[in-house]
């Protein structure tokens, strides 16, 4: 073993957990929350998943087992879970100086410097405080390689006697756990390469450690060579504090009904492309290009069958809404077929670029065009950021409220903590 620590904190059953923490009657039913357009189950309680609900389950073939099982079906509330998530991430930083948030619910955090005897007290102490300071529930996973951490992690869950935290720097339980759990829930291995270690003769996660480096290498890459480097306790993977710099960025979306006319589809890729724009001046990243797609379901056996793309370039990299809308219903245009029923839409580009704010949307503009289009997109932002994301958007993408193609959330909860018009009401 080395001499890094390294701790994995989620939240259990985060959706659902956010859920719980705004209503008290929610604390033991079974709860879950479904996906966009509220397709199909992506979180779930313990309580729903004693029921037999699985992750992935459509809600059309669970809503009967969930009225006759009383459970509480939630739409994704995303700008409470994001906010829920920050605050969570704000008590893990009274305890490590070094934070890798790794998604929504999970982090890991560097505990090279606290001693081995107060790594248990530190995480327990830890757990106790994002639950009084948040209500969300977490377990604990700590290891000397955050492939480790992640395992201990998936110990602490499955295993009520350890109150939600385990430590596999601690050379017995490393060496108890080791042979107990089976590959399948190394952290990053997918169905293809536990069939391959199966094949080598793998039976536990001890076995995959003792794996020569270099079968490893041939029956998963490099991938596979720096896996079992970890599971030894060799770190070959550090903490991302700085998120990288992303190569691409999409903005897609299922639609709720099927779309048949051209005005409809040019309306929803004009508002993919006007969330593009904000997520690339967010990360001060430009494009030169975007490609735009549609296409139809395959559930639809019965309907004609069509799925489309193409790409639209621009002069100069830009992150200018007005520059990403028009190209994108240039696109749309350009591909445009009626007779279909179209499922879904989006807009994708990759190769970005770091872009200064003071760069030209297009080489013809002058310098007060310039000014002005840089100063009208930090107003638009500034707004939205503000009054809620949609408040001010192109008149090509449509008034919010009447968007008929739009991601339904029948059954989401209030935006409790970012909408002063949703706040719980104590008493009125």
């Amino acid at each position: 073993m080395t001499g890094r620590t390294y701790a994995l904190s989620d939240g259990n059953s985060f959706y659902c957990s956010c859920e719980r923490v705004f209503d008290a009657r929610l604390a033991r039913v079974p709860v879950i929350v479904l996906s966009n357009n509220d397709g199909c189950a992506v979180a779930r309680t313990s309580e729903a998943k004693a029921l037999g609900i699985k992750m992935g389950d459509p809600w059309f073939k669970i809503r009967d087992l969930c009225r006759s099982g009383g459970v509480r079906a939630f739409s994704s509330n995303y700008a409470l879970y994001g906010d829920m998530s920050a605050r969570v991430n704000e008590v893990y930083a009274r305890f490590s100086p070094r934070i890798e948030v790794y998604s929504i619910d999970e982090s890991f955090l560097d505990l090279t410097d606290v001693r081995q005897a107060d790594r248990m007290p530190l995480a327990r102490d830890m757990r106790a405080t994002v639950q009084a300071w948040t209500g969300i529930p977490t377990c604990v996973g700590i290891g000397p390689t955050k492939t480790l951490a992640k395992l201990a992690n998936h110990v602490a869950k499955k295993v009520p006697e350890l109150e939600g935290v385990c430590d596999l720097t601690d050379p017995v339980q490393y060496a108890h756990w080791m042979a107990r759990i089976e590959p399948g829930e190394i952290w990053g291995i997918g169905p293809a390469n536990a069939r391959k270690l199966e094949a080598l003769g793998c039976e536990s996660v001890a076995d995959v450690r003792d794996l020569d480096a270099r079968v490893a290498r041939k029956a998963m890459t490099v991938v596979g060579e720096r896996l079992v480097q970890e599971l030894r306790g060799v770190p070959c993977l550090d903490l991302e504090e700085v998120a990288p710099t992303r190569k691409g960025c999409a903005v897609t979306r299922c639609f709720s009904d099927r779309v048949e006319d051209l005005a409809t589809m040019e309306q929803a890729v004009a508002t993919h492309a006007t969330r593009l724009g904000e997520k690339l001046r967010a990360g001060g990243l430009g494009t030169d290009h975007v490609t735009v797609f549609f296409h139809t379901s395959e559930h639809d056996r019965n309907r004609p069958q069509r799925s489309v793309s193409t790409v639209v370039s621009f002069p100069e990299a830009s992150n200018d809404t007005i520059v990403l809308v028009k190209a994108a219903v240039f696109g749309v245009r350009k591909v445009w077929k009626p007779g279909y029923r179209y499922s879904k839409a989006g807009i994708v580009t990759t190769d970005l670029v770091p872009l200064e704010a003071s760069q030209r949307a297009f080489p013809s503009m002058g310098q007060l065009d310039r000014e002005n289009a840089t100063a009208l997109m930090a107003a638009l932002d500034a707004c939205n950021r503000r009054y809620g994301r949609g408040t001010v958007v192109p008149a090509t993408a449509g008034v919010v409220q009447k968007r008929e193609w739009a991601t339904k959330f029948e059954m989401r909860s209030p935006r409790y903590t970012t909408r002063f018009e949703e706040l719980p009401v104590v008493a009125a």
